[in-house]
């Protein structure tokens, strides 16, 4: 039940009762009107743009046009009134007996209250993480990894068919030099003395456990091998060790993947994609041999004043035409990621939404030009880029880890503030802005806390329900079954401020999905539990506001109802973010 949704509805008759009684001339765009709340909520229940939109188009003045609409409204079910304001703005108050309707669907509805059909069951491709297998996850991963899960619970909860995809880049020289640092640590696993590890190779101690499985495995073979030999052996076991460590941390933030993709399928498989795809844009004119410009201010990595095979990205809106074959003649990482998404289209994805570093901000419009060119124009990739995460100990920084030795990994932060803690406050901030992970005060049990505060208000309505049935245990106990209970007694201001809240959830979830922004769940998560602990501490200082009057059992039923419906979307809410409704706090 998305009540503006619903108004917007209401709106759009309203106009159309003025174009048959020929008030305003028939064809006008209304695709431009939206209802809203407000901006201040003393205004009313919800606003319309209509009048200001639309006036043009019926040749009046956007406050006359206004209010005709607002006429029509002034007659629609549970309107109280309507009001024009300024230009022409619209405002809408509606009875107090309508917000009952929200709750009742919540509680009938239960955790599928706001599901959305927005995404039509159109297939989307996220990607996301899709970090080196060369060490473990660090906590810039963990920003990345926790977004883009929230984001493709999001879009399957809006209605899209979701693919969650790990994109692995076990190509080019960083896993050669994995291979090098892992087979040092083999060495030593047999006894040698390795001394220092020397620049260029990873140090950190969490390759000596592979070295000591591939003593175990191999014993002294490897050695007696010369590198070109031992490297893909030892490259194509360490790939696998790192990748089988990623998926436990994964796993320790409640992170799984639909497909887990390899770099080097696309040129070391049966059929070279890469070649083949540059062999597609070459035909279709969008590649040819030519020779870049010298850069503008500091040399580019990737110009060489040569003959070249170029990608023309400047035909779709990127600022450089761009280099697919270096000069020995391998594939430019550009060259793999256009063949990996066209690879993605082929397999039905016309929506792609890639979640990278902000690092990565320079290479966002070429990718998007490539996108283009390999479907005909019919492919969209959005970008969404990560910042980054500043972490701090009681307002210290920390700088480094004893596994990884040179950064803090995610497991560590996991482990030493739990999986609900970093998921929630790794979303409890857009994620272009950079953000301050404290982890003394993400386990503060205090308002401040904001996972905290969430989370402890679903606990409290569970705890409100547990006592209920205590003092009366002949009480339903199923959610849908308190949809019957007189709902037209919750008239205090602050009951109808809950279910009011509760009324925004479906259009805040269209909101956040359309927006690729799911911290807004985050945030309206929060509001939801301000409303709710308020309402508790006002029956603290008023008892006959309490949830449960012993001596009124109607109305106790009634607000029963209000506590399963905030449980309800305080669960549902969460649930999207990834991260426990818990029925009591410890």
């Amino acid at each position: 039940m998305n009540v503006y949704a619903i108004f917007a509805a209401h709106v759009r008759e309203a106009v159309a009762a003025l174009v048959s009684e020929g008030h305003v001339p028939e064809g006008l765009d209304l695709s431009r009107v939206v209802v809203e709340p407000p901006r201040d909520a003393s205004h009313g229940d919800m606003a319309t743009n209509a009048a200001m939109v639309l006036a043009k188009g019926a040749r009046m003045k956007p406050r006359d046009l206004a209010e005709q609409i607002a006429g029509k409204l002034s007659a629609t079910a549970h309107v109280a009134k309507v009001d024009v304001a300024g230009p022409g703005f619209i405002n809408v108050t509606l009875e107090p007996a309508f917000w009952p309707q929200v709750l009742s669907a919540v509680l009938k509805q239960g955790t599928a209250f706001g599901q959305s059909e927005l995404g039509a069951d159109e297939p989307v491709n996220v990607e996301y993480v899709s970090a080196n297998p060369t060490g473990p996850m660090h906590v810039g991963h963990c920003r990345g990894a926790v977004f883009g899960d929230a984001m493709a619970r999001l879009l399957a909860f809006a209605g899209h068919k979701v693919t969650k995809e790990y994109y692995i880049n076990d190509a080019g020289a960083q896993v050669d030099v994995l291979a090098r640092s892992a087979f040092l640590r083999y060495r030593e696993a047999l006894g040698e003395d390795i001394g220092s590890i020397p620049d260029g190779l990873y140090p950190g101690d969490y390759l000596v456990p592979v070295g000591q499985e591939l003593a175990r495995q191999h014993g002294e073979k490897l050695k007696a091998m010369p590198e070109a030999e031992w490297l893909p052996l030892v490259r194509d076991f360490a790939i696998d060790a790192m990748m089988a460590a990623i998926r436990e941390d994964l796993d320790a933030l409640g992170i799984t993947f639909d497909m887990f993709f390899s770099e080097r399928s696309l040129s070391k498989g049966a059929v070279d994609k890469v070649g083949a795809t540059i062999l597609s844009l070459r035909a279709s004119g969008e590649v040819y041999e030519g020779r870049l410009p010298p850069p503008k201010g500091a040399p580019a990595e990737d110009w060489e004043d040569r003959e070249q095979t170029l990608f023309r990205s400047t035909e779709f809106g990127d600022d450089v035409d761009r280099p697919l074959i270096k000069s020995d003649g391998s594939y430019t990482y550009f060259a793999g990621d256009i063949a990996y998404h066209k690879d993605k289209v082929d397999r039905g994805f016309l929506k792609m939404i890639d979640v990278w570093g902000a690092d990565h901000g320079g290479y966002v419009k070429r990718m998007q030009a490539a996108v283009k060119a390999v479907s005909g124009g019919k492919a969209e990739l959005d970008v969404e880029l990560i910042q980054l995460v500043r972490l701090f100990r009681n307002g210290e920084p920390v700088r480094m880890s004893k596994r990884a030795g040179s950064f803090v990994t995610l497991r560590d932060v996991v482990d030493e503030v739990g999986r609900d803690a970093v998921r929630f406050m790794m979303l409890f901030r857009k994620n272009d802005a950079p953000l301050d992970f404290d982890l003394a005060k993400v386990i503060e049990q205090s308002r401040e806390n904001p996972v905290f505060y969430v989370q402890y208000a679903h606990a409290r309505a569970c705890s409100i329900l547990r006592n209920a049935h205590a003092a009366m245990a002949d009480l339903p106990k199923a959610a849908a079954d308190y949809a019957g209970a007189a709902l037209a007694r919750l008239d205090d201001d602050g009951e109808q401020g809950l279910m009011k809240r509760m009324s925004a959830w479906p259009r805040l979830v269209e909101q956040a999905a359309t927006a690729r922004e799911p911290h807004r769940i985050a945030f309206f998560l929060h509001e939801l539990a301000s409303d709710f602990h308020g309402q508790w501490n006002r029956g603290k200082d008023l008892p006959h506001l309490r949830f449960i009057i012993e001596n009124d059992r109607e109305l106790t039923l009634a607000r029963l109802a209000l506590v399963h419906g905030v449980a309800t979307v305080l669960a549902s809410g969460l649930d999207i973010l990834g991260v426990e409704a818990v029925e009591e706090m410890t």
